[in-house]
């Protein structure tokens, strides 16, 4: 997570906060340039693809440089902090020697306060607001060095010198792309050296890729006067940059949007969903709720419906423990949980996240209690960790709150069954032969029927309905 660039000077590297992420965005930074800081202190808040995590620096010193400004998405194992552990601001001037000794041989007799200068304004500044030359590119991703040497041509070679000693070749700056497009911009045979980015901060986005591609192709196929193909695409490229900003508004995907997405979309491409539905009186739950709102042993704690529906579910597992599974495509095997790590989908400024409580099954109802109410309150801070979000086996997800009566809801991948709760209202029902105004809702249950039929599934929402119109189950079935 961190390497040393001379005996005092260690750079901080942006690291994997959870499983397989390859990128992260810088939210805020919690420190400065100059600014002392000690082991375990945190220095700055980034986002991932699953949740906003700070970070904690794991040695003493002093700041020397943030590499990147905030709002920037750095690719895991980037430096993004540097700092200096003997602790002093002198200690910059040999630091940065190194640095300016290949940019500069011819000056071997130069005072070193000034190649200590130079750097800071050819190559220090651009790389404090995210990007920088072709040497600081190389520090950023050395595993895209070989393909980005490649990938530049000759005539693209000028001004100042290489790493062979030939005064007078250098690299151009190293095009700003990320991963995917420049996998895209190989794929087409695009030269990125040779296009005029249109993303913010000069990034070169797909259809800036695509939009050069068009020419390449075109040209190709000279021979043929009669193609015109090629030229009847632009038109198809050209509004991605020329839309109008007073009447449209354009939103980067990253983050937990992003990851949500691409979720969302193999869950629903992958698992055979079936969805089924029940309405059901809860008159008898809400009137529990507001006794246990009195009740000495949930002082303090958050006492709501959706409490007891989650406890309904976690006995009607018990009793179908079947349907609290996975299905393992590789192995084609069907993994039966024997543990419920319930989710419970939270709706977020940054997006739907679904924390889920570790064990749940194990947990009284105080004890669930006290869970539910630490994880709403940790997702409205923004502060849910990446671990809180692994391995969930099923979920609830309250449209209610919305005053939706129900939905279609889209597995969580590698879990089994879904459960929607609708808004609880106050409706016309038929209780004991006479119509009466009762409080309705409806349950929606989402599951993969490739390991849960409609029988299983079927029982599973007829229990928890049971549940909720005669809560006195609750004791009799746990």
């Amino acid at each position: 997570m961190t390497t040393m660039t001379d005996a005092s000077v260690r750079e901080f590297k942006m690291p994997d906060v959870g499983e397989g992420l390859t990128e992260a965005e810088i939210l805020k930074w919690y420190v400065q340039p100059g600014d002392t800081v000690t082991d375990g202190q945190v220095v700055c808040e980034v986002e991932t693809a699953k949740a906003a995590v700070e970070l904690p620096i794991p040695y003493d010193g002093v700041v020397r440089e943030l590499r990147f400004p905030e709002g920037t998405t750095v690719d895991v194992g980037t430096a993004i902090i540097t700092v200096d552990v003997a602790g002093g601001a002198a200690a910059g001037t040999p630091a940065e020697q190194p640095e300016a000794e290949p940019a500069a041989p011819a000056q071997p007799a130069a005072a070193p306060a000034r190649p200590a200068e130079e750097p800071k304004k050819e190559v220090r500044q651009p790389v404090l607001v995210g990007y920088g030359v072709a040497t600081s590119s190389t520090k950023r991703r050395p595993r895209k060095g070989a393909e980005t040497a490649a990938a530049v041509p000759a005539q693209a070679i000028q001004t100042e010198q290489n790493g062979h000693g030939h005064a007078g070749l250098a690299e151009k700056p190293r095009p700003l792309a990320k991963p995917p497009v420049r996998k895209l911009a190989k794929d087409l045979g695009v030269d990125l050296t040779v296009i005029t980015p249109s993303g913010p901060d000069g990034v070169i986005t797909r259809e800036d890729v695509h939009a050069a591609a068009v020419p390449t192709a075109a040209s190709a196929a000279v021979p043929e006067p009669a193609v015109a193909a090629p030229a009847a695409a632009r038109p198809a490229v050209a509004p991605a940059a020329t839309y109008d900003g007073a009447r449209e508004t354009r939103v980067p995907v990253k983050g937990v949007r992003k990851a949500t997405a691409a979720a969302m979309v193999g869950s629903a491409f992958t698992a055979p969903h079936v969805t089924e539905f029940v309405t059901v009186d809860v008159t008898r739950t809400m009137k529990l709720v507001e006794e246990l709102k009195q009740d000495k042993e949930m002082q303090g704690l958050r006492v709501n419906p959706l409490l007891l529906i989650a406890k309904a579910l976690l006995v009607a597992i018990k009793r179908n423990p079947d349907v609290n599974a996975a299905w393992d495509e590789a192995n084609q095997e069907i993994v039966r949980k024997h543990y419920v790590n319930l989710g419970i989908a939270a709706a977020t400024p940054r997006g739907l996240i679904v924390p889920n409580i570790k064990d749940a099954q194990a947990k009284t109802l105080p004890q669930l209690a006290e869970s539910l109410g630490e994880l709403v309150s940790t997702a409205r801070e923004g502060k849910t960790s990446p671990a809180a979000m692994q391995g969930g086996t099923v979920t609830i997800t309250n449209v209610g709150v919305f005053g939706v009566d129900t939905g279609t809801p889209i597995l969580n991948p590698g879990e089994s069954a879904i459960l929607a709760v609708g808004a609880i209202k106050l409706q016309p029902w038929v209780h004991k032969g006479k119509v009466k105004p009762r409080q309705v809702t409806t349950l929606a249950l989402s599951f993969d029927h490739r390991l849960v039929d409609g029988e299983l599934g079927s029982k599973v929402l007829a229990d928890v309905a049971a549940i909720l119109e005669q809560p006195k189950r609750l004791i009799t079935w746990a």
